[in-house]
């Protein structure tokens, strides 16, 4: 049901938006009064207004019906997410389950790092330069 309201929505929009566009502006009357042959029309000079409108008109009302019924079926369908499922009796609590013992050997304590490098981790200088000072020699 909530589908064919959907549908017929949707119809009615649609041919009232295209009803719409086709209907003269007020401003129209006034140019065809100076012989621009805007008033030939296929349903002649004022009768195409009053057809057009009346039918926009009836038009409006139903889409203003189905717009109150998919507002009923949102409603619906928004109450039923929202109701809790009955519960006969209320759920017991469960104990908590002993957790299982698990053996732990202690570990030797670690040596603290010390700050300073130790000897063997020294940079090494270069052996083959004895002097301190930088040499000239290409």
């Amino acid at each position: 049901m909530e589908s064919l309201v959907l549908v017929v929505h949707i119809l009615v929009a649609l041919m009232m938006t295209v009803l719409i566009l086709l209907q003269q502006g007020k401003g129209a009357d006034a140019g065809a009064s100076f012989g621009s042959g805007a008033s030939g029309t296929v349903f002649g000079a004022a009768g195409s207004a009053s057809f057009l409108t009346k039918l926009t008109a009836w038009l409006a009302l139903i889409f203003f019906c189905t717009s109150l019924a998919l507002g009923v079926f949102a409603k619906q369908h928004s109450e039923q997410r929202m109701s809790l499922p009955s519960v006969s009796a209320p759920a017991q609590p469960q104990a908590p389950k002993p957790l299982p013992k698990i053996a732990v050997t202690p570990a030797a304590p670690a040596a603290p790092e010390s700050p300073v490098p130790s000897p063997a981790q020294a940079p090494v200088q270069n052996a083959g330069n004895s002097s301190n000072t930088p040499s000239n020699s290409p």
